[in-house]
């Protein structure tokens, strides 16, 4: 049974079943613990029935990013990042004093 609280970024194993989990939120206010498993299912377990499973601490996954379902070509691709021209230019981020269309007559 587990008789812990549940802390936010740990991986856990339930006995019974295997499934291996992370945990992502706790919201006291609602009494449910958000958890997501390792294929990418979230899920939600209510506190009562966090504090009747039997749960073991289970390491994280070696690729952590597997429930995002990321690779990791796409996880360092900067190819589709693309700089507008005028972005390179510090000087177009300065505010003229004058504004286009207005006469000081």
């Amino acid at each position: 049974m587990a008789t812990q609280m549940p802390v936010i970024g740990a991986w856990y194993e339930e006995a019974e079943t295997s499934d291996i989990f992370e945990v992502v939120a706790v919201d006291e206010s609602n009494a449910t613990i958000e958890i997501q498993y390792l294929g990418g299912e979230l899920g939600e377990i209510d506190f009562e029935s966090w504090q009747q499973m039997v749960l073991l601490p289970a390491e994280p996954p070696e690729d952590i990013n597997a429930s995002y379902e990321l690779s990791d070509e796409d996880i360092h691709s900067y190819d589709d990042i693309q700089m507008p021209g005028f972005m390179d230019d510090p000087l177009s981020f300065i505010e003229s004093d004058t504004m286009y269309g207005v006469d000081d007559y």
